[in-house]
């Protein structure tokens, strides 16, 4: 148990920090920044309670917000991912899988990994870009700072996860 706490605790700092130090300065397309924070969702165990998902997913956002100046996107577009990561997670499992099954490529395989992981991703980069411009009126800004994002943070994630031990 302390482990774990221990384990996520350096996630979310090295991720968190990643985010703020190095991905926030790249501009990418006027407006695609890799979000490497939404990978901390992602792997998230299967049956890893889902009390614990929400809150984490919820200091992560606040966490963004503080050093992004973002009051309340960020949260709220984690927390959602954060209670839809369990439902989606279970769709792309086999039924005889292990209750504390980690979610990465070596566990699920590469299709479903990345179509779990692009969900998650295109779901937060939808309602995070459309909570921050608040309107529809630059339509083609607003899609090219979401398509850009979610293509830029999926190639991260999955540089990532093949970095990532078994």
């Amino acid at each position: 148990m302390v482990y774990d706490f221990l384990k996520r605790l350096m996630q979310f700092i090295v991720l968190g920090l990643a985010q703020v130090l190095i991905f926030n300065g790249m501009d990418i397309l006027h407006g695609a920044i890799p979000l490497i924070y939404v990978y901390f969702i992602i792997m998230f165990p299967r049956n890893y309670p889902k009390w614990a998902i929400l809150l984490w997913s919820f200091v992560m956002g606040v966490t963004m917000d503080m050093f992004t100046n973002t009051p309340g996107v960020a949260a709220a577009s984690l927390t959602l991912i954060g209670a839809l990561q369990p439902y989606l997670l279970e769709l792309f499992l086999p039924r005889n899988a292990d209750n504390y099954i980690k979610t990465s490529i070596h566990t699920l395989g590469f299709g479903k990994f990345l179509t779990l992981a692009y969900i998650l991703i295109i779901i937060y980069c939808v309602v995070f870009f459309t909570i921050e411009a608040f309107s529809f009126f630059n339509f083609l800004h607003w899609l090219s700072c979401m398509v850009g994002s979610s293509l830029l943070t999926t190639a991260l994630i999955l540089a990532l996860e093949s970095l990532r031990k078994k």
